[in-house]
């Protein structure tokens, strides 16, 4: 009988109950909870409830991630969502890179539930040519080279995987499709955080958000000094900082007045 693969220990889901407003964070593609975890940490310091999923083939082996799909990661949010509402009275959803295009789903498909939107590094698209061999290449080679721990501040780990599990990957792009789709249905108010340096998400993907989504509130902050984990990168703590503010502003029941531009 086969043992379910052992959870990293930084990688368990985390649920910590506050306000009632709630926030979702949505970690990215090879990641975990990890990536997300002082974010949580300091949105739930802000008085939000806020949960933080483990995406199905996540914090365990790459091999298993590459046994799940986009619509597994996919149940997993929409599933959380749902619990998020019963508890709060608003909601934001907010994802890192393969997370913020999770968030961009929900928010698709689910507009009533979705209050307000925070993305960092939300990946939407590539330019990189060589996912054109992916169909083949998937059922050739099991993974590639990892894309995990692209962070500028020394001595941080995302701890993820150190492969790319390609039947994962692929379906990934599928996902990216969909959503590319139906940006027009997001009128949410929408903070993104983009990274200048980005050795994983190109920025045709941030450019092809702004330009797709109908939303009246769409800014844009370019963070100078961080990489793509930009969660756990030098720049951390404005995102914390903004977001809290962002979802005050435009996903409570009583806005704060004060924040950074909103």
């Amino acid at each position: 009988m086969a043992h379910a693969p052992t959870l990293h220990p930084l990688a368990h889901p985390l649920a910590l109950d506050g306000g009632p407003t709630g926030v979702l964070l949505i970690h990215g593609f090879t990641g975990s909870p990890a990536s997300m975890t002082p974010w949580a940490r300091h949105l739930a310091a802000e008085g939000f409830t806020v949960r933080v999923p483990r995406l199905p083939g996540h914090g365990t082996t790459w091999q298993e991630l590459n046994r799940t799909r986009w619509q597994d990661w996919y149940a997993e949010v929409d599933r959380t969502l749902d619990e998020l509402r019963t508890r709060c009275d608003h909601v934001a959803v907010a994802g890192l890179s393969m997370g913020g295009t999770l968030a961009l789903r929900l928010a698709e498909q689910r507009p009533a539930d979705v209050d307000a939107i925070v993305l960092v590094n939300p990946a939407v698209s590539s330019t990189d040519r060589r996912l054109a061999a992916l169909p083949v290449l998937r059922h050739v080679v099991p993974s590639l080279a990892g894309i995990g721990n692209d962070i500028k501040k020394t001595g941080v780990e995302e701890s993820g995987y150190d492969r790319t599990p390609l039947h994962a990957l692929w379906s990934l792009t599928r996902l990216w499709a969909d959503v590319r789709a139906d940006l027009h249905r997001i009128m949410q108010p929408l903070l993104m955080f983009r990274s200048a340096v980005d050795h994983v998400v190109d920025p045709s993907s941030g450019r092809l958000v702004l330009a797709g989504v109908s939303s009246a509130v769409a800014i844009e902050v370019v963070l100078e000094d961080s990489f793509h984990v930009a969660t756990l990168d030098n720049d951390a703590p404005r995102i914390w900082e903004e977001s809290a503010a962002f979802v005050a502003r435009h996903a409570s029941s009583s806005p704060q007045e004060s924040g950074p531009g909103r």
